[in-house]
């Protein structure tokens, strides 16, 4: 019953085990930096006239809609002036031309996230958000020709093919 040193050496045996952090997916469908990127494309097609936003009405507001939850609801009759002032007021913060903290600039980004997207739910945004990306837009231009210059080609096969 009594070990030797030797014994106790075999019975005990050493692992080295590394631990890594399992890189999780995160649930969210867009990161930080996707959401920035579809702000700033937002705004700036606001900016430049690519986009026209529709406004709700003071008489909209005063309905129980979506659009009055998203939306700060004042009772006076300067409710459309207060959304609009809102919104420039948010738009100026993402812009950088309105001093604010760096957590008042990520919250001013999330909420015109989230009013582009209840604008593009009501159907209150006229005209295409284009993107800021040059290349993504110079690819799909490339795509648009190139298979037009194929609808070209078959167009002409067909109808200058030799009669039989």
């Amino acid at each position: 019953m009594e070990k030797s040193g030797r014994g106790v050496s075999e019975d005990k045996k050493i692992i080295k085990v590394r631990i890594r952090k399992a890189n999780e997916p995160s649930a969210a469908l867009f990161s930080q930096k996707e959401i920035r990127r579809f702000v700033t494309e937002f705004v700036s097609s606001w900016i430049r006239g690519d986009i026209t936003i529709r406004f709700p009405t003071a008489a909209e507001l005063a309905k129980k809609t979506p659009l009055a939850i998203a939306f700060p609801t004042d009772p006076s009759v300067n409710a459309e002036l207060k959304i609009k002032e809102h919104y420039i007021d948010l738009m100026s913060i993402c812009a950088g031309t309105k001093p604010a903290t760096a957590e008042e600039q990520e919250k001013a980004i999330k909420e015109t996230f989230r009013m582009l997207l209840m604008f593009r739910s009501a159907n209150r945004i006229e005209g295409k958000i284009i993107s800021n990306d040059i290349e993504k837009r110079v690819e799909e231009l490339e795509k648009t020709m190139k298979s037009t210059g194929k609808l070209v080609e078959q167009i002409t096969g067909f109808l200058f093919k030799e009669k039989k």
